[in-house]
């Protein structure tokens, strides 16, 4: 097992990291609200870094997300990529790939995931002479209100659990009667996140949509999900823990900087080892997935590092700036809100850890 980036990997990794340093910064973040980045995500897609992931793999995807994550840019690259990109390069059929892969590369398609936490899809399939019609709705939806396309795992009238796409429209801001119109088979309406991820609730009604792969999909493509979010939460904590030293190293207390007190130092300490937990455990999951190894067991593994180690290093990110960490206009306030936002979406830490404790039970009963 080698987590060494290959030329191409660390190419796109600099390369991402430049453009986040150049515009997701605290004065453009403060002044975007909560919505998506559109310049940004341009030229993220004109340098062809939601392109390049086909080629530099779930590892190089996950260090495109750190970078992400450093500096909490606001654009969907972890949905389109696990959600839209992955799964159709992978499984999609020939007509499905050339159809929509050249969108997701270019940015002009963002995809995200319709699904509850739980063994048990939230939405019904039906197969009807038309093609198949879904069934559901979900409360919020990271980043639909940009989505051209969304995943939605369904269970079919034969009791399988199928990958699904269906198009949706842009929720309107602000929103216009239309966009939840009673009655039509795709209803939206925006909701706020604790992070500004653009959020919105969807509701199908026998919604037109194409199956994607076959009945073992999903398990596939939430587990790389899993891993590509961990990643992100990994930049997260990077970027809190960052902004810890800065401040500790120069801010002074009784004539000494705050970083010379062993109370700071063991929590930041604690921080910054909590935070390489996710991002190895995270490579690692990427690394077997891409080498189409068995992976379910470490991309459970790093989704609950990511919740649990997550909200602890962003508590301690806030706590060691004192007074100022309640400033909810200070930079490390936003790394806070993203990280558990993140801790609620991959979580929650408990149920993560029945699962893979069910899983492990599986494989040795095996």
């Amino acid at each position: 097992m080698d987590f060494t980036p290959t030329v191409e990997q660390q190419a796109a990794r600099d390369l991402a990291a430049e453009i986040f340093g150049d515009l997701s910064t605290h004065e453009r973040l403060s002044a975007l609200g909560t919505g998506v980045d559109g310049e940004l995500w341009k030229a993220l897609c004109a340098a062809g870094l939601p392109a390049a992931v086909e080629e530099i793999g779930l590892v190089g995807l996950v260090l495109l997300l750190e970078e992400q994550g450093r500096v909490t840019a606001q654009v969907p690259l972890a949905a389109t990529c696990a959600y839209g990109l992955l799964p159709v390069a992978i499984h999609g059929t020939a007509g499905q790939r050339a159809r929509l892969l050249p969108a997701l590369r270019d940015g002009t398609a963002v995809a995200t995931a319709a699904y509850r936490t739980g063994s048990r899809p939230a939405a019904s399939a039906r197969r009807t002479a038309a093609g198949w019609v879904l069934t559901g709705t979900f409360p919020v939806v990271p980043w639909l209100r940009a989505a051209t396309h969304v995943l939605v795992p369904a269970r079919t009238e034969e009791g399988r659990t199928r990958c699904f796409l269906i198009e949706a429209q842009a929720v309107p801001t602000p929103i216009t009667p239309a966009a939840h119109t009673s009655g039509a088979p795709v209803r939206t309406e925006a909701v706020e996140t604790t992070a500004p991820w653009a959020a919105g609730r969807l509701t199908l009604h026998d919604a037109p949509a194409e199956s994607l792969g076959d009945d073992g999909v999903w398990a596939e493509v939430l587990g790389r999900a899993r891993t590509a979010f961990a990643g992100l939460q990994a930049g997260v904590c990077q970027g809190s823990v960052a902004r810890v030293v800065q401040h500790t190293s120069t801010r002074e207390q009784f004539g000494r900087p705050l970083s010379a007190q062993q109370g700071v130092l063991l929590r930041a300490a604690d921080a910054h080892m909590d935070t390489e937990a996710i991002r190895v455990t995270a490579y690692e999951a990427a690394w077997r997935y891409d080498q189409r190894l068995p992976a379910a067991t470490h991309a459970l593994t790093t989704a609950w590092w990511a919740c649990e180690a997550g909200r602890r290093v962003v508590h301690a990110g806030q706590h060691l700036h004192g007074g100022i960490g309640a400033d909810v206009e200070h930079p490390v306030h936003r790394h806070f809100l993203w990280g558990r936002q993140l801790d609620a979406y991959l979580g929650p830490a408990p149920a993560l850890l029945a699962e893979l404790g069910a899983l492990l039970t599986e494989e040795k009963a095996v």
